[in-house]
Protein backbone atom coordinates (compact mmCIF):
# COMPACT_ATOMS: atom_id res chain seq x y z
CA UNK A 1 0.00 0.00 0.00
CA UNK A 2 1.37 3.44 -0.90
CA UNK A 3 1.58 6.28 1.61
CA UNK A 4 -1.26 8.05 -0.22
CA UNK A 5 -3.43 4.93 -0.03
CA UNK A 6 -2.67 4.40 3.67
CA UNK A 7 -3.61 7.98 4.52
CA UNK A 8 -6.75 7.82 2.39
CA UNK A 9 -7.74 4.64 4.22
CA UNK A 10 -7.37 6.43 7.59
CA UNK A 11 -9.63 9.25 6.41
CA UNK A 12 -12.27 6.88 5.04
CA UNK A 13 -12.03 4.66 8.14
CA UNK A 14 -13.25 7.57 10.27
CA UNK A 15 -16.50 7.78 8.29
CA UNK A 16 -16.95 4.01 8.24
CA UNK A 17 -16.41 3.63 11.99
CA UNK A 18 -18.61 6.57 12.94
CA UNK A 19 -21.48 5.39 10.73
CA UNK A 20 -21.19 1.93 12.30
CA UNK A 21 -21.46 3.45 15.78
CA UNK A 22 -17.93 2.28 16.58
CA UNK A 23 -17.01 5.22 18.81
CA UNK A 24 -14.13 3.24 20.33
CA UNK A 25 -12.75 2.71 16.83
CA UNK A 26 -13.12 6.41 16.03
CA UNK A 27 -11.22 7.27 19.22
CA UNK A 28 -8.48 4.77 18.29
CA UNK A 29 -7.84 6.75 15.09
CA UNK A 30 -7.06 9.84 17.20
CA UNK A 31 -4.97 8.16 19.90
CA UNK A 32 -1.97 10.35 18.98
CA UNK A 33 -3.88 13.34 17.65
CA UNK A 34 -5.70 16.53 18.43
CA UNK A 35 -9.29 16.87 17.23
CA UNK A 36 -10.32 20.48 16.74
CA UNK A 37 -13.24 22.54 15.53
CA UNK A 38 -13.59 26.24 14.99
CA UNK A 39 -13.14 28.74 17.84
CA UNK A 40 -16.45 27.75 19.50
CA UNK A 41 -15.32 24.17 20.03
CA UNK A 42 -12.72 22.91 22.49
CA UNK A 43 -9.77 20.85 21.23
CA UNK A 44 -9.53 17.24 22.31
CA UNK A 45 -6.21 15.42 22.55
CA UNK A 46 -5.78 11.65 22.62
CA UNK A 47 -8.01 8.62 22.57
CA UNK A 48 -9.84 9.08 25.88
CA UNK A 49 -10.71 12.74 25.27
CA UNK A 50 -11.94 12.02 21.74
CA UNK A 51 -14.00 9.05 22.93
CA UNK A 52 -15.59 11.19 25.64
CA UNK A 53 -16.63 13.91 23.19
CA UNK A 54 -18.19 11.43 20.76
CA UNK A 55 -20.03 9.62 23.56
CA UNK A 56 -21.30 12.96 24.88
CA UNK A 57 -22.48 14.33 21.54
CA UNK A 58 -23.45 11.62 19.01
CA UNK A 59 -26.86 10.03 19.36
CA UNK A 60 -26.99 6.27 18.69
CA UNK A 61 -30.08 4.26 17.78
CA UNK A 62 -29.67 0.53 18.43
CA UNK A 63 -25.91 1.12 18.21
CA UNK A 64 -25.62 3.38 15.14
CA UNK A 65 -26.24 7.05 14.41
CA UNK A 66 -28.26 6.24 11.24
CA UNK A 67 -25.85 8.36 9.18
CA UNK A 68 -23.65 8.12 6.12
CA UNK A 69 -20.57 10.32 6.19
CA UNK A 70 -19.50 10.92 2.59
CA UNK A 71 -15.92 12.12 2.15
CA UNK A 72 -15.00 13.74 -1.18
CA UNK A 73 -12.50 16.05 -2.88
CA UNK A 74 -9.62 14.35 -1.05
CA UNK A 75 -6.19 15.86 -1.63
CA UNK A 76 -3.21 14.24 0.14
CA UNK A 77 0.29 15.75 0.24
CA UNK A 78 3.04 13.44 1.54
CA UNK A 79 6.54 14.43 2.60
CA UNK A 80 8.01 10.93 2.64
CA UNK A 81 11.46 12.11 3.74
CA UNK A 82 10.04 13.84 6.83
CA UNK A 83 7.47 11.12 7.51
CA UNK A 84 4.63 13.65 7.56
CA UNK A 85 1.60 14.39 5.44
CA UNK A 86 -1.40 16.67 5.20
CA UNK A 87 -4.80 16.18 3.63
CA UNK A 88 -7.88 18.19 2.96
CA UNK A 89 -11.30 16.90 2.06
CA UNK A 90 -14.99 17.72 2.09
CA UNK A 91 -17.61 15.88 4.11
CA UNK A 92 -21.38 15.62 3.81
CA UNK A 93 -23.41 13.74 6.41
CA UNK A 94 -26.69 12.17 5.38
CA UNK A 95 -29.21 10.90 7.91
CA UNK A 96 -32.59 9.16 7.82
CA UNK A 97 -34.80 8.21 10.75
CA UNK A 98 -38.49 7.42 11.04
CA UNK A 99 -38.89 11.02 12.29
CA UNK A 100 -36.56 12.48 9.63
CA UNK A 101 -36.66 11.83 5.90
CA UNK A 102 -33.34 11.20 4.18
CA UNK A 103 -31.43 14.47 3.96
CA UNK A 104 -28.05 16.12 4.26
CA UNK A 105 -27.71 17.33 7.87
CA UNK A 106 -24.25 18.92 7.84
CA UNK A 107 -21.41 19.59 5.40
CA UNK A 108 -17.93 20.98 5.73
CA UNK A 109 -14.21 20.34 5.42
CA UNK A 110 -11.51 18.33 7.17
CA UNK A 111 -7.94 19.58 7.36
CA UNK A 112 -5.76 16.70 8.57
CA UNK A 113 -2.13 16.14 9.51
CA UNK A 114 -0.36 12.80 9.81
CA UNK A 115 2.94 11.34 10.93
CA UNK A 116 4.49 7.99 10.15
CA UNK A 117 5.39 5.86 13.17
CA UNK A 118 7.58 3.13 11.74
CA UNK A 119 5.61 1.90 8.75
CA UNK A 120 2.20 3.04 10.07
CA UNK A 121 0.56 6.40 9.37
CA UNK A 122 -1.33 8.08 12.21
CA UNK A 123 -3.51 11.15 12.55
CA UNK A 124 -1.74 13.95 14.44
CA UNK A 125 -4.37 16.64 13.92
CA UNK A 126 -7.88 17.04 12.51
CA UNK A 127 -9.57 20.40 12.11
CA UNK A 128 -13.28 20.13 11.35
CA UNK A 129 -14.73 23.18 9.63
CA UNK A 130 -18.51 23.34 9.32
CA UNK A 131 -19.82 25.12 6.22
CA UNK A 132 -23.50 24.11 6.08
CA UNK A 133 -25.91 23.08 8.84
CA UNK A 134 -29.16 21.24 8.45
CA UNK A 135 -31.44 19.41 10.87
CA UNK A 136 -29.11 17.95 13.52
CA UNK A 137 -31.83 17.14 16.09
CA UNK A 138 -31.47 13.39 15.58
CA UNK A 139 -27.68 13.31 15.28
CA UNK A 140 -26.22 15.47 18.06
CA UNK A 141 -27.37 15.74 21.66
CA UNK A 142 -28.82 18.96 23.06
CA UNK A 143 -26.07 21.52 23.61
CA UNK A 144 -23.81 20.00 20.95
CA UNK A 145 -25.66 21.80 18.19
CA UNK A 146 -25.15 25.21 19.83
CA UNK A 147 -21.39 24.65 19.84
CA UNK A 148 -21.55 24.24 16.06
CA UNK A 149 -23.06 27.71 15.72
CA UNK A 150 -26.70 26.69 15.50
CA UNK A 151 -29.26 27.16 18.25
CA UNK A 152 -30.68 24.04 19.84
CA UNK A 153 -34.05 23.03 18.38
Amino acid sequence: MTDHEAISTLIYSYAERLDAGDLEGVADLFAHATLRGDQRQASRRGRDAVLAVYRDTVMLYEGTPCTKHVTTNLIVDVDAAAGTATARSYFTVLQARPELPLQAIIAGRYQDAFARAGSVWQFTDRLILVDLLGDLRFHLRQGSVARLGQRDP
